[in-house]
This record gives structure tokens, sequence and C-alpha cells, in this order.
């Protein structure tokens, strides 16, 4: 049978769900075994066919904003993985010039407006992104990553009623990876199903296989000739799953190996990977090819980060806002 995706679509959610992959493996190793990257840190393993789906869906204009875990949606929006992982070792090459780490990238130019580490504050942004499309005239759209702990954060609401009244173009995800943290869906709410949260304010919903990029694709395509066309936001529960713990330093605890063994069989690289090999898209030797570049792009990425500088001293009063009259500070 043939495949509804082009052969350049299969090579191109293969190559950037292995960079991410890849980024992301070799940051973790910096981090554990050579201590070269502190701080917080969230690894995107295993959701990358979201950042794929969603990157073929879309247009490079269409802001994206997201949570903490960043590093995989960064890259895929076209972030360097030099200043993405010099940003991790807090490097002045970084994209926040070495001052936000791994929960606070930044590209401007690539219209990537930043992770966030207030869980849920992301999903008023988004909206306010969208605003300001709809204001300016564009047919752009703004797309707010958010995971399932964020979904029961009263700005979701807040947002949610406002984004339908004035039919902003806004496409809002929840990443559902099973845990909050630690806690399961289950524990946390009594609607187990997060996409029937848009029933309320008779917003367009759906859940997704977040393991599978064509279905992730394909309910981003609706949701954006929705947005575009000016029928306002939606929701995807697009449901995936994290190899790795909420943070490196997560003990896991909460789940069995099995469990994520069982996810582990479904990888969507693999999967991607399964139709490029059925479809002879791509030989043994391009396929190689692909994993080398790859890997050269994050070796690269290693090598950059550890021989940039760090930030001067006199970086640590620059970019911040300061109001000299302010009237709450007391001496």
């Amino acid at each position: 049978m043939a495949s509804k995706f082009s052969k350049e679509t299969y090579l191109y959610w293969y190559e950037l769900m292995l960079l991410i992959r890849q980024f992301e493996l070799a940051a973790e190793e910096k981090y554990k075994m050579e201590g070269k990257i502190r701080g917080f840190f969230h690894a995107y393993v295993g959701q990358e066919a979201i950042a794929a789906g969603v990157m073929t869906a879309t247009r490079q204009e269409d802001p994206f904003v997201t949570a903490y875990r960043d590093h995989g949606l960064a890259l895929a929006k076209g972030m360097s993985p030099e200043s993405c992982m010099a940003e991790l070792y807090g490097k002045a090459t970084g994209c926040a010039k070495g001052k936000g780490g791994s929960m606070h990238f930044f590209g401007k130019k690539e219209y990537f407006f930043g992770g966030h580490g207030i869980v849920g504050a992301q999903i008023g942004t988004g909206a306010g992104l969208a605003f300001a499309e709809k204001y300016k005239g564009t047919d752009n759209l703004s797309v707010t990553f958010f995971g399932d702990g964020a979904a029961r954060q009263g700005i979701l609401h807040e947002t949610f009623n406002m984004a339908m009244t004035w039919k902003l173009p806004a496409i809002f995800i929840c990443e559902n990876n099973n845990y909050a943290m630690g806690t399961s869906v289950t524990r946390t709410s009594n609607v187990h199903d997060i996409f029937k949260l848009a029933d309320a304010y008779e917003m367009p919903a759906d859940s997704v296989d977040g393991m599978s990029a064509e279905a992730v694709h394909e309910a981003m395509s609706r949701a954006v000739k929705r947005a575009r066309e000016g029928g306002g936001p939606t929701l995807l529960e697009i449901k995936t799953y994290r190899y790795k713990g909420h943070s490196i330093s997560d003990p896991q605890k909460y789940r069995t190996k099995e469990e994520v063994e069982e996810y582990k069989q479904r990888d969507p690289i693999q999967l991607v990977l399964n139709t490029i090999t059925k479809n002879k898209y791509a030989t043994k030797d391009e396929i190689a090819a692909i994993e080398k570049r790859v890997n050269d792009k994050v070796a690269a990425a290693v090598k950059f980060a550890e021989e940039s500088p760090f930030p001067a001293d006199d970086e640590v009063l620059k970019d911040i806002v300061m109001t000299p009259d302010y009237p709450f500070i007391v001496d």
C-alpha cells in the first residue's frame, strides 16, 4: 500500500527526529557522566514524532511557545544545535547568552518564543501570540505546547474562554506523556481524556497518537486549516511517552520498566525508518549517511559548547528590565 506522504517528508522526519534524539542523549551524557551541564534538564526522548508532525503541517512564520521540555522543539524550529548545546553549558554563545539554561531556550528569528519554567504560563502567552497575528492581519497561527500537568492550571480555562470568544488563530497542544512529573493523569483529575476540556468552550478538539508522525501531521493539518480560515482555536491532546524521567534526576519509581519497554516497541523514529525501508525511499548507504550527518552535527555542537567562553561578569546585569522609581522597594 502506497504511503500518503512523500519520500522527502519521511526523510525529513527521520533526520529531524534522529537529531533531537541524539542531541538529548549526548547532552544527558555530559550532564550525568561529566558534570558539564548543570541545573534542570528535561529530555524530549520518545516524544520526537510530535515535533516532526507539527513542523510539516505549519509554516516557519508560525510562532511556537512551550514549557521547559523545550530542546526538541527548538531544534525542530531551526535553532542551531551549537547555540542550543552552548545554552545547556551556560556559555555566552548560547541561544539565551548562557543565562537561561535548559528551560529557557529562545530564538526570535526562528519564531520560537521560549521554553517556560512556570507550569502553564505559556498557555496565556500562546494566546497572546495568536492575538498579535490576528491584530497584524496575517494568516499566521500560534502553536502552544504544554504537558498533562499544566492542563490542571487555571490559566488554561481563562485562555480557552478568551481564545474562543475572539476566535484566535491558536492551536493548543497537550503533550500528554502520562505523568505530570511523577503523578499519573488518572490521579490528578476526574477527566482522564484531556481533549474533553475543550467541550466547555465549544472548542474543536481531538485525541492524537503521539508516537506517529503521520497522525500528528494529519491532526495538525486540520487544526491549521481551521485557524488560517478564521475558524478559531483547536485543542489537540497528543498522547505520547517520555522514555526518560521527568528530569535527569528523576528515579522514576512511579512506573515500571516493563511499561517503558512496551512504549519503546512503538518508537516513533523506528516506525518512520520502517516505512522508509519498506518503501525503498533510501538505500542502506543513504540512511547511514543521514545518521553520520546527525552524529557529526551533535559532535560539532558539543565541541562548540565546550570551546565557547562563559559570559563575562558584567553580563549579569544586562538584559534586565529596570524601573528606577519602582514604588514597592523599601530601603
